[in-house]
């Protein structure tokens, strides 16, 4: 199958002849990446001549390294040196006239073959699952349940790493006691090239659980000087290395943000009990619409459930036109974890918060994604669980 992405919506019917009748045709590049994750089939993206070169180089450099048995073809109304050698330095594999379609047929020809060759050595390599915890309102437990949910994970034995994408006032790090050698900051320097050793020089691991974090900087002015591709870049290798990537997000829908939620596989969106809560998620949640993301990878959790506060969970269910898949009631346990630095799944297991966090991990988590509910070994990086 071959993605076409041009923002000519005719586009398809003037590549006809050359890309044939199976195209999967798309204007946005959000879209494109998500068509990519969603069908591991695609081995062909063919960008047309109106997309800015820049965004067709980036699409093409993280392909490189993600898949790299995809093909990019970058068509241009004018050929010229510099544009065809910034193009292939990042990974486009032919450069083409846009009007001159038996050269695009040609090759797409030769893309098919070299597409064969190289689909057997990535088809083996294993796909971690991004699960990115959002919410537009502060203080509704965001960072509780990201943490509790990969701690649950990594003690179940999935090789799980917690993203803090806070990178201004995150705080994963300090609720479980935990001071890092580096932060995202230091992979900026790495940009490009950022490989297994890299990743693993700024991971700290939480002994209790076997959970990996990657920190944000405690200064809150290093945000500001960490580019959007860093992030894609951190995402795309650390799904290599690990069964699972929780990401845990500010309150508000900043580049870094949108980058993350561009290649999960899943978006966990918090509410609580408050009008506010759940107008700023309702209003989330159009937003994701409008950026063409799929409401089949969304969940949504209702956190301090049961409190007696003049609002439902049928009154939020029918605000947000999507049905609560958890509620996690009101524990003071909560908090009495966070102070001990220990996540409440370890530290109160028969707590019903607990239990809660626990049932979003395992069925909307692992269940989803094809895993077994057993209870295997702890595992660090190099060791893999067993998959339906």
């Amino acid at each position: 199958m071959t993605i076409l992405w041009d923002l000519d919506p005719r586009a398809q019917e003037t590549y006809a002849f050359a890309l044939g009748d199976r195209v999967e045709p798309h204007t946005h590049g959000p879209r494109v990446m998500r068509a990519l994750e969603e069908d591991p089939r695609h081995r062909l993206v063919v960008i047309g001549p109106d997309v800015p070169v820049d965004s067709a180089c980036q699409l093409a450099e993280a392909l490189r390294v993600d898949r790299p048995e995809v093909g990019v073809l970058l068509l241009r109304d004018r050929l010229d040196v510099n544009l065809m050698g910034l193009a292939l330095r990042s990974g486009v594999r032919e450069v083409i006239q846009a009007d001159d379609h038996t050269a695009l047929a040609d090759a797409v020809r030769r893309n098919e073959q070299l597409a064969m060759q190289l689909a057997g050595d990535s088809a083996t390599t294993a796909r971690g699952k991004v699960i990115t915890v959002f919410s537009a309102k502060g203080g509704v437990g965001k960072t509780t349940v990201s943490t509790n949910v990969a701690a649950h994970l990594a003690s179940s034995g999935a090789r799980t790493l917690l993203v803090d994408l806070d990178l201004m006032f995150g705080d994963v790090a300090i609720s479980l006691q935990l001071i890092p050698s580096g932060t995202v900051t230091d992979l900026v320097a790495m940009r490009g090239h950022l490989d297994r050793a890299g990743l693993e020089s700024v991971v700290v691991t939480h002994e209790p659980t076997g959970l990996d974090i990657v920190a944000p900087s405690s200064d809150p002015g290093d945000a500001e000087r960490i580019p959007s591709d860093v992030i894609l870049e951190l995402l795309r290798t650390a799904r290599g290395l690990y069964d699972y990537v929780i990401v845990d997000t500010p309150p508000a829908f900043t580049e870094h943000v949108l980058t993350a939620l561009d290649v999960s596989d899943l978006a966990v969106l918090i509410t609580t009990l408050d009008i506010p809560a759940v107008k700023n998620l309702r209003v989330a949640m159009n937003t994701l619409d409008t950026l063409g993301g799929s409401t089949d990878n969304r969940v949504v959790v209702l956190n301090r459930a049961g409190m007696k506060v003049g609002l439902d969970s049928d009154e939020v269910e029918t605000a947000l036109k999507q049905a609560i898949s958890v509620s996690i009631p009101n524990s003071l346990s909560v908090p009495a974890a966070t102070n001990r630095g220990v996540p409440l799944v370890v530290h109160d297991p028969k707590d019903a918060a607990s239990i809660a966090l626990r049932e979003l991990a395992d069925r909307q988590v692992r269940e989803r994604f094809g895993e077994r509910l057993e209870q295997v070994p702890k595992r660090g990086f190099g060791r893999r669980r067993s998959r339906v």
